[in-house]
């Protein structure tokens, strides 16, 4: 299978760095409902020498703006794993969004839309980010978002703004969710951050005995509906969708996509710089050992339009 589902080409003459910074930054966002495999995606890329981005020691210590301006470099610099190098990694940064956008930007209900970037708050969130944007000199600013896509909405305020959707297996991502402690699905939607299940989700959890395994597989088609939604909103050419499972199978010709599509090119240090040894695949198909047979029958038939429409097979 190919390594998208949907291909989107990168235009053929990747613009330099030099010209990247005379004319300002790109922005690339990295979207996916979590448990997908964005972490070590958004990780990965930010290892390129051109990409700047939102660190830790951004998100916990925000009076230490003069660091911001080498997040990359210390974060390429130093192993994976040790304390500094997790000081400087990628954050999702929800705590400093909330401090200098707003809550709705990180912890909506239901997704964004076009509509809800007025005037102040996209000038919020393009201030948050250009900010640091000019602080890194980075030519292509990377940040990641995970739950909602958010991609009509940070379209409006980043016109010219990339998104690479990683996607994986409803039903590995269902499987971690519920492993989880922090997912609060146990309590019903009602008591979950997504709000509540549209009715024709709410009617397959009904049929399945309001089943927690399959209330989990819902809430990742409920997810997944509204990206395919948000890319209908967009250019083609400002959307690109992987599976994790094409990346952890053959992450140099899926990081080579990326990486064009995102307008860099691949470089000696990117080339020595990332772990491939993250990128194997690991509990693929878990869910076939931890999930109740019965109950991992019920998830697949709830989502399986979902599953099917991205490549995987119901069996």
């Amino acid at each position: 299978m190919s390594a998208t589902v949907e291909r989107v080409r990168a235009p053929e003459s990747v613009p330099v760095a030099a010209a990247r910074r005379r004319s300002g930054p790109s922005y690339v966002f990295i979207i996916g409902t979590g448990r997908c495999g964005s972490t070590v995606l958004a990780e990965t890329v930010c290892r390129h020498p051109d990409v700047g981005f939102i660190s830790n020691i951004d998100e916990r210590f925000p009076r230490l703006t003069a660091l911001t301006r080498w997040n990359n470099a210390i974060y390429r610099r130093f192993p994976s794993g040790g304390v500094v190098h997790k000081r400087f990694i990628p954050s999702e940064a929800y705590g400093l969004l909330d401090r200098e956008v707003s809550p709705i930007l990180s912890s909506p209900f239901r997704d964004l839309k076009e509509r809800d970037a007025g005037p102040w708050l996209s000038r919020r969130v393009e201030e948050c980010f250009a900010r640091r944007a000019a602080a890194q000199h980075a030519p292509i600013f990377l940040h990641k978002f995970t739950g909602w896509p958010r991609a009509s909405f940070l379209h409006r305020t980043f016109p010219s703004a990339r998104f690479v959707h990683i996607v994986r297996d409803g039903r590995a991502v269902a499987n971690s969710w519920l492993q989880m402690p922090w997912w609060r699905g146990f309590g019903g939607p009602e008591r979950w951050q997504w709000g509540p299940l549209p009715p024709h989700l709410a009617r397959e959890w009904e049929r399945a005995d309001r089943s927690f395994v399959v209330l989990a597989g819902l809430l990742w088609r409920m997810l997944i509906e509204a990206y395919d939604v948000a890319r209908e909103a967009l250019p083609d050419e400002s959307w690109l969708e992987i599976r994790y499972e094409d990346l952890t199978a053959r992450p140099d010709e899926v990081l080579r996509e990326i990486l064009g599509f995102s307008g860099l090119r691949w470089c000696t240090e990117f080339d020595e710089g990332f772990d491939r040894g993250r990128l194997h695949a690991t509990r693929v198909d878990a869910f076939r050992r931890d999930l109740d047979p019965v109950e991992l029958a019920r998830m697949t038939a709830a989502i399986e339009p979902t599953l099917t429409a991205r490549g995987y097979a119901p069996d």
